[in-house]
């Protein structure tokens, strides 16, 4: 199977809609935020190992501690994934910490400071004419 091929985009999709129903309601790590969703997965071709993109909305203390949580709870997401996905092998996985909706937010805000800079300099501007 190619990386990129219908059947592993469609395999792709299916673990990460799992994966996040298993992290919201299944876990009862009390170390999990419960702001945690699931951004992406990738899942190799030979279906033996998948990244899991995370995203946690809260501070660094809370990301670090949902980050232990879920590699704690590891066997467990494992054998609840094999149960709901009929895959030949469930597929090892790794978590990581996908940090793009923090840095938008961030930027965001940074736009938003220079624009209303720059609305306070045609105000004062205005004023001086």
């Amino acid at each position: 199977m190619r990386k990129n091929s219908v059947k592993n985009n469609r395999i792709n999709g299916q673990v990460q809609r799992e994966l996040s129903r298993i992290i919201s309601r299944e876990i009862k790590d009390p170390r999990i935020n419960p702001l945690t969703s699931v951004v992406d997965v990738t899942v190799t071709p030979d279906l033996k190992y998948c990244k899991a993109y995370i995203s946690v909305l809260g501070d660094r203390e809370s990301v670090d501690a949902t980050l232990e949580g879920l590699n704690s709870a590891m066997g467990f997401i494992r054998r609840e994934l094999a149960h709901s996905v009929n895959l030949r092998n469930t597929p090892e996985i790794t978590f990581v910490m996908d940090q793009s909706i923090e840095y938008g937010v961030n930027m965001s805000k940074k736009i938003d400071e220079i624009n209303k800079d720059i609305s306070d300099e045609k105000d004062t501007i205005a004023d001086d004419e």
